[in-house]
């Protein structure tokens, strides 16, 4: 017998070549059919998607300065601009032309108090995209009236009620306790705009919204109907009805928080505030007289 580890010459026949052969045969059969079968028909490519379009309203970048330039006649170095603030008072403002005060541009500014709840409206100098950032608005309580989250940077004030009226953006920063849902409700439909056919913006309340009148005073600030040239890191001024000009001696919030000098004047009922450099305030405060129609 020959040991199990002889090797096989290669002329010796063996019977099992056959029928191993034909084993290996049936196995491959078998493999190729199963790979025709299990590939099938190949499935439709999936067409080619376009990318997707920005959305509109998270992207829009068309909003600019909140502002009214209005004309200027000039006449021996001295501007001449009408004026209407947000109460409806219509004015005529001179000024040292070299002020450029009709190039800086204006906007309005109005105290409003929604039941007891005291709030400021006032014109965001870059627009609505100073408030919406691009964004979505959380609610809407009418066509011309969204809410918006709180701004970053905003200290103790809260979400942001954006009013549209025309061309103007008015914004209401909530602050605590914070405006309920009723009275947000409320301002929104109380609270009234229109423009007038000069670019200026008059509004009016309702019985629970109510405007403040010149000389009111909220926290030592004036809170009455204000106009208010520049803004931003420009120079700045701010016209304020006073009556008897004794009442509102606080200086805005709004412009003394700016880090700049600031002086102001009261004549004749109309008190004049300045920001800027020495030179500027003083043309502002010496120069600038106010003309009630």
């Amino acid at each position: 017998m020959a040991d199990q580890f002889d090797v096989i010459e290669v002329g010796e026949r063996d019977r099992r070549r056959p029928i191993g052969l034909l084993v290996v045969l049936v196995l491959l059969g078998v493999s190729v059919v199963g790979l025709i079968v299990s590939r099938g028909p190949e499935p439709p490519a999936e067409p080619v998607r376009e990318a997707a379009a920005p959305i509109r309203s998270l992207t829009r970048v068309d909003s600019g300065p909140n502002l009214l330039h209005p004309p200027a006649s000039v006449k021996n170095g001295v501007a001449r601009i009408d004026v209407v603030f947000p109460d409806g008072v219509r004015a005529t403002v001179r000024y040292p032309a070299e002020l450029d005060l009709d190039r800086l541009g204006l906007r309005p500014f109005q105290g409003v108090w929604v039941d007891e709840e005291f709030r400021q409206l006032t014109a965001p100098y870059n627009g609505e995209l100073e408030v919406t950032k691009g964004g979505e608005p959380i609610r809407s309580f009418a066509d011309n009236v969204t809410l918006w989250p709180r701004q970053a940077g905003s200290g103790s004030y809260g979400q942001v009620l954006l009013f549209a009226f025309g061309p103007w953006r008015m914004a209401l920063y909530d602050r605590p306790p914070g405006l309920d849902f009723g009275q947000r409700t409320r301002v929104a439909e109380g609270l009234r705009g229109k423009v007038t056919d000069g670019g200026y913006l008059v509004l009016s309340g309702s019985e629970r919204v109510r405007l403040a009148e010149p000389g009111d005073v909220m926290q030592g600030d004036p809170v009455g109907p204000q106009l208010w040239f520049g803004g931003g890191a420009t120079d700045m001024v701010a016209l304020i009805p006073s009556p008897g000009c004794e009442r509102s001696r606080g200086l805005p919030r709004a412009i003394r928080g700016r880090g700049h000098p600031v002086e102001d004047v009261c004549r004749d009922g109309m008190r004049v505030v300045a920001m800027g450099d020495d030179e500027f305030i003083g043309k502002a405060l010496d120069g600038i007289r106010i003309s009630v129609k």
